[in-house]
C-alpha cells in the first residue's frame, strides 16, 4: 500500500504550500487579515477550497480564525518562539554536524549566502531574511529526508512571523550575514563538526536576540 506522503498533493495542499511560501518570505504579515473574497478571485480557486487551505495552516499555527472577525495570520508568543528554538537545535545541529561536505544542498546554502551578501548594499531586509531562511532549509535538506525537510518549512513559516514582529530587521539579521558565511566555510573546508558547533552558538545568541526584542514590544 502506498503510503499518503508519495500521493501527489491535492488542490488545497498545493494553495496552502503557496501561502506558507508568502509568509516564509514576508509577504503576509502577523495579525493581517485575510479576505476570503479577494484571496479565492487571486488564486483563482473556489471559496470551499480556500476553507480547507484555511484549516490546514490553522493547524499548522499559521493562521488563526476568530469568530465574527475573520481570518487572520496567527501572531506568535513568546513561548512558541521557545519551542522553535529548541525544535532548531534538535534538528539543525545534527544535520550539519553528519553532513558530507559535497552534498547538493551545499550549493543552495552557497546561493544563500551570496544572496544575502548582494542585498546588504540596498538594505532590503525582507530579501536578506529570505536569504537567510534558505540558508537554514538547506541545513535541513543535508539530511535526505523528505519528512524532516517538509516539518521544517513548518517551522521556518512560524519563525518568519516572529522576525516579522520585531521592529529592527537590520539588527535581526545583520550579525548572522557573516555568521552564515562563517558557518558555510568550515562546511566547505570539511569540518562538519566545527560548522554544528558554530551553529549552535549562532543558534542561542539568535535566540536571546529575537527574545530580548520581542520582549520589547510588552
Amino acid at each position: 500500500m502506498a503510503d499518503d506522503r508519495d500521493l501527489p498533493p491535492s488542490l488545497a495542499e498545493q494553495v496552502a504550500m503557496r501561502l506558507r511560501d508568502q509568509v516564509i518570505s514576508g509577504v503576509l504579515t502577523p495579525g493581517q487579515r485575510l479576505s476570503e473574497a479577494k484571496l479565492a478571485t487571486d488564486l483563482d480557486i473556489s471559496r470551499n477550497t480556500l476553507r480547507e487551505v484555511f484549516r490546514l495552516l490553522t493547524r499548522e499555527g499559521l493562521l488563526k480564525h476568530e469568530p465574527n472577525r475573520g481570518v487572520f495570520v496567527a501572531v506568535p508568543s513568546m513561548a512558541s518562539i521557545l519551542d522553535i528554538y529548541r525544535v532548531r537545535r534538535l534538528i539543525e545541529v545534527p544535520a550539519l554536524a553528519q553532513a558530507w561536505p559535497r552534498h547538493a544542498a551545499v550549493v543552495r546554502m552557497r546561493a544563500a549566502v551570496d544572496r544575502a551578501e548582494a542585498m546588504l548594499p540596498a538594505q532590503d531586509w525582507r530579501a536578506i531574511g529570505s536569504a537567510n531562511m534558505e540558508f537554514h532549509a538547506a541545513i535541513v535538506a543535508l539530511t535526505d529526508s523528505p519528512r524532516l525537510i517538509a516539518f521544517f518549512a513548518h517551522i521556518i513559516a512560524e519563525l518568519r512571523l516572529a522576525f516579522g514582529l520585531l521592529d529592527s530587521p537590520e539588527l535581526l539579521h545583520s550579525p548572522y550575514i557573516s555568521m552564515n558565511a562563517q558557518i558555510l566555510a568550515r562546511l566547505e573546508a570539511g569540518d562538519a563538526p566545527a560548522a554544528a558547533t558554530m551553529l549552535d552558538d549562532y543558534l542561542s545568541k539568535s535566540e536571546r536576540a529575537v527574545m530580548a526584542a520581542f520582549a520589547r514590544l510588552g
